[in-house]
């Protein structure tokens, strides 16, 4: 199982983890924050200074990965918070393990006779032992100095830190472990250093939680508008970063990843980041080799290994996408997911019987990991086989386990296996049934999702009169879950119009540039309806390559490759058609219409282009299979038997 959009989300905000030179095992250190030994708790600030600047400094070496300190604290609901001024060798231990840690770094410090002393033990936390002790002394109130100096005891290839000011350092800190949302301190660092990036990207952050994006980008373009300083070049990549990551920049998002990578060469989070980002904008050549990069350092992450297994078959690599699963598998034995995945990796290289076995084996280990969606998966595999008897069987067993669940929805599931099968008057029935009986009730949502995708359903059967009716009873129930999709549901049901007309009906529905990708999508899909395959090509190209919405992203090729096919682009079609699409868990929600069954026409259309006859016919005569009793609007049935 794959989600690739929460991951690209979740890897962008991940940060940094450390390798020793000579040792054949991928180390990790955590540096703790200090303790102050010193009578003075004015002077507490330098115990988390300490462990922020040696653990910054340590990023740039080739032969260390420091994991930081806002890595660790977002475990903090997993091991419970502790107050952000207590010692790390009590507070933060455990967080380091939870975090991969296998090495600690903690330490103490005070200042006596106008010196600052402190003192960094470094320990093994798998044996539990102390495996160097380094000392450092530097004139009082310089915490910097002293932090650095520790830092080359660990790596003599540490980095600069990005500022020399104390006073930035301070005001910077507080407001950091203070968390509170005002800027007071933030300002004060700014002004002591202008140059130092840290403050300003905490402070961006605070805007963003206020809901200000156009104040946190603001504070991005202060930030970078500053000349670059060489202590400071990682940390203007990642101003960059959060600013591409702002503006729904993906283009702009990679670079600085690019960039960031390069200055960081032992950060897994930041090669991860990339990778996502590569794969989601189908760039998956550059996905496995960054993927790699993050595997050097975490060998025994299941996330990576598993995300490492799809790009590497959509790379045209099944093997390494094999071997990483197993290799998964074998680090967690009792995880089912691994098996699903290896239903997914065969099914996508049109391994369909092996794809069966292996979902049928992750729903036996375990039904909850997909509320039972492996049946349904295994269904969908049986089916694209031309097996449809096989394929009701499994999917007779899916909606027997939702019923056994008591899943209120299980009528709207039967009513969407219809559907796809092809007895889509039968479908329309079902759902239309489930629909009424539900909305009145506490299942209103569902049935407003049930009347948006009914409305979907009649436009692909050539009927817009039903499609707006049933629109609007979508629209009139909705929720906050469901008024998305009811939104979208009456813009295609709208009368039928030139392109340009359709483009101002998109603008009137989302006229916030920061919903530019959404409003591209769905002027896609109206276009698409009125089969203008030229304005929509451009559309759904763009989608594609700055990564698409998740809950389409399986149909999005194989709806450029339409456009693509009635437009003279023969060849690149066929590229996008090479992969079978995953079905979703849950069903194919009402966008399945428009590519399932139609992706086995296009792929005939795609090999007769070609010239390969034997494959077009094979393909034709499979998508006639699936194509049921109820023929679409585009008669494309008519097509496949001429």
């Amino acid at each position: 199982m794959y989600c690739r959009a929460a991951l690209v989300a979740a890897a962008l905000l991940l940060a940094t983890c450390a390798r020793r030179p000579g040792s054949s095992t991928p180390e990790r250190i955590a540096i703790l924050r200090f303790e102050n030994l010193g009578p003075d708790a004015s002077a507490d600030w330098m115990g988390r200074a300490f462990s922020e600047v040696i653990a910054e400094e340590l990023t740039a070496s080739p032969d260390v990965y420091a994991i930081p300190s806002n890595r660790l604290h977002s475990l903090d609901a997993a091991a419970g918070a502790r107050p952000a001024s207590a010692p790390g060798i009590s507070a933060e231990r455990t967080l380091a393990l939870l975090a991969g840690a296998n090495r600690a770094g903690y330490g103490e410090y005070f200042e006596r006779g106008g010196r600052l002393q402190a003192q960094l033990t470094i320990e093994d936390l798998q044996t539990q032992k102390v495996t160097a002790l380094l000392t450092a002394s530097a004139p009082a109130g310089d915490v910097i100095q002293a932090a650095s100096t520790l830092a080359r005891g660990i790596s003599a290839r540490a980095g600069p830190y990005g500022t020399r000011n104390p006073q930035a350092l301070r005001f910077y800190v507080i407001a950091m472990e203070l968390g509170r949302a005002d800027d007071g301190d933030l300002s004060q660092a700014i002004a002591a250093d202008p140059d130092f990036a840290p403050p300003y990207r905490l402070m961006a952050q605070w805007k963003l939680r206020q809901q200000d994006r156009a104040g946190a980008i603001a504070v991005l373009e202060q930030a970078l508008a500053r000349p670059a300083t060489a202590q400071e070049t990682a940390a203007r990549a990642g101003l960059e970063l959060e600013r591409a990551t702002l503006r729904n920049d993906p283009a702009a998002q990679q670079r600085a990843l690019a960039a960031l990578v390069k200055l960081v060469p032992r950060d897994p989070a930041m090669w991860r980041a990339l990778a996502l980002l590569a794969m989601s904008r189908h760039q998956y050549r550059e996905s496995v080799e960054a993927f790699r990069k993050s595997l050097a350092v975490e060998p025994d992450d299941v996330g990576v290994l598993n995300s490492f297994a799809y790009a590497s078959v959509y790379a045209g690599d099944f093997g390494a996408a094999v071997a990483a699963l197993r290799r998964y598998q074998a680090l967690r034995p009792a995880d089912a997911n691994a098996l699903d995945s290896l239903g997914d990796v065969n099914l996508i290289a049109g391994h369909l019987r092996e794809a069966v076995e292996f979902y049928l084996q992750a729903e036996k280990k375990n039904a909850a990991l997909l509320a039972d969606g492996d049946w349904l998966k295994a269904a969908m595999a049986r089916l694209m086989s031309g097996d449809a008897s096989g394929a009701d069987g499994f999917a007779g067993q899916y909606l027997d386990a939702r019923a056994a669940a008591k899943d209120p929805a299980v009528e709207f599931h039967g009513a969407e296996w219809q559907w796809v099968t092809g007895r889509r008057k039968e479908g329309c029935r079902l759902l239309a049934a489930f629909a009424r009986g539900a909305e009145s009730g506490p299942m209103r949502e569902t049935a407003s999702r049930a009347y948006s995708e009914l409305a979907i359903w009649s436009l692909a059967l050539g009927d817009r009169a039903a499609a707006a009716q049933m629109a609007e009873k979508a629209a009139a129930i909705s929720g906050p879950s469901t008024v998305m999709a009811a939104a979208v549901a009456r813009f295609l049901s709208q009368p039928r119009a030139p392109a340009a007309e359709w483009s101002q009906r998109a603008e009137r529905l989302f006229p916030d540039s920061a919903q530019s990708s959404v409003r591209h999508l769905v002027l896609a899909y109206a276009l698409l309806l009125e089969s203008d395959f030229a304005a929509a090509a451009p559309l759904l190209q763009q989608s594609y390559e700055e990564g698409a919405n998740p809950a389409s992203d399986e149909g999005l090729p194989i709806l450029l490759a339409w456009t693509w096919l009635e437009t003279g682009r023969a060849k690149d079609a066929a590229r996008l058609l090479e992969f079978n699409p995953v079905p979703g868990p849950a069903g194919g929600g009402p966008l399945h219409a428009l590519y399932f069954p139609r992706f086995y026409f296009l792929r005939g259309m795609a090999a007769a282009a070609e010239g390969r006859r034997d494959e077009a016919q094979a393909d034709y005569k499979l998508f006639l299979q699936l194509s049921g009793p109820d023929p679409l609007m585009w008669g494309e049935e008519k097509k496949a038997r001429q």
